[in-house]
């Protein structure tokens, strides 16, 4: 069986797993933290990178900072994981969903305005599949209506808009480092800052609530409970496995965009015969190549072709059930507008194999199923 995903793994992340326990502190904020941290503010041309337990958690920070709070509305895509939902509805506050588009399966920046009220305090764009959202009228509207911008860009580390990082666009950006991402931490994330008022009072939070921080920085003689907060420090030992990685990050994104040009230029016949749509790429974005996906004619032709493709050794996969039709959704949140084209593009859409170090071999054996499955049912 061809995997959908194998963690990437470059061939020196045990040594620095070694090292950190060799320097005898593993706990968060060790050497390896403070160094992926300082990388990724390179990367990005972030002001500020704290590295988290995962994304989940940065968007639990974001939402923090951000003070949303009982009664307020938040406004995201309906496809979505739910990471995005729960960090605002953990804080009280009422999820409002918007249609996507069908090209980049991204939120609708002309549907946002319309779904703005009185109690919108922020715009989480899902930038899906490591291609950005129209980042450009987001802002716009964002600042006539003083709202607050979240960017969750799990899938987005390493991508682009119109030279921009994904995640230092907003006023707080989201990424993940999970074992199914570009760059690996097992569980991971960041949240990434761009007003340097926000920043001590996110090293707070992320400390527990305390000022330890500024203890360690040689600031303070002694720290203490000073606000509210959580544990969102990731374990040294994590931070040591993505340092590996981030080193040099063209290694993995090069590797993953040759694969990704592959699988485009040996489908796009079939997209050419009208039998599959491709990914879209905008020309102001550059993406990641974070996964491939093809979208089939309608849910029954995409569940036959899911069938067919795993008893034939390749294990492609679906992705979002859209939120507001889960009753977590439901209770939590609310479509505005007409549902155009969230559930019917997520019932077409299908992932293939896509990770760090994918042979063209393998590759070529999902390209022959694939074409296989049409022919057959030409």
């Amino acid at each position: 069986m061809i995997p959908f995903n194998k963690p990437p793994f470059i061939g020196n992340e045990l040594n620095f797993i070694q090292d950190a326990i060799n320097q005898q502190k593993i706990s968060g904020d060790g050497q390896y933290t403070k160094q992926c941290s300082k990388i990724l503010e390179n990367m990005t041309k972030s002001e500020k990178i704290l590295l988290t337990t995962s994304c989940t958690h940065a968007l639990e920070m974001s939402a923090l900072l951000s003070d949303i709070s009982v009664g307020d509305e938040v406004i995201m895509p309906s496809y979505t994981f739910v990471s995005t939902a729960d960090a605002f509805v953990l804080r009280g506050a009422k999820i409002i969903f918007v249609d996507i588009r069908p090209d980049t399966m991204n939120i609708d920046e002309n549907l946002i305005e319309k779904a703005i009220t009185k109690q919108t305090k922020a715009i989480v764009p899902v930038h899906y599949a490591g291609v950005s959202c129209e980042m450009d009228k987001i802002s716009k509207i964002a600042q006539s209506y003083n709202l607050k911008i979240i960017e969750d860009a799990a899938q987005g580390v390493y991508s682009f808009y119109k030279g921009r990082a994904l995640g230092t666009i907003g006023d707080f950006g989201c990424f993940s480092f999970h074992e199914t991402k570009n760059y690996s931490m097992g569980e991971g994330g960041a949240i990434l800052i761009k007003d340097q008022d926000k920043i001590e009072q996110a090293e707070i939070i992320r400390e527990k609530g305390t000022n330890r921080s500024k203890f360690f920085r040689g600031q303070i003689d002694k720290y203490t409970w000073v606000d509210y907060g959580s544990s969102y420090l990731p374990s040294d030992l994590n931070a040591a496995y993505l340092y590996a990685q981030i080193q040099n990050p063209d290694i993995i994104n090069n590797n993953r965009l040759k694969s990704w040009n592959y699988y485009y230029e040996q489908l796009n016949e079939l997209k050419l015969d009208g039998k599959i749509e491709l990914p879209y790429i905008p020309q102001e974005c550059i993406h990641n190549a974070h996964m491939f996906y093809i979208k089939a004619k309608n849910l029954q032709e995409r569940t036959e072709l899911l069938s067919y493709l795993n008893k034939n050794g390749v294990n492609a996969v679906f992705h979002y059930i859209p939120l507001h039709s889960s009753p977590a959704g439901k209770k939590y949140g609310k479509f505005i507008g007409l549902d155009m084209y969230t559930t019917k593009e997520s019932e077409r859409l299908l992932r293939l194999p896509m990770f760090y170090g994918i042979t063209r071999e393998q590759q070529d054996i999902v390209i022959k199923k694939i074409k296989d499955f049409y022919a057959i049912n030409n």
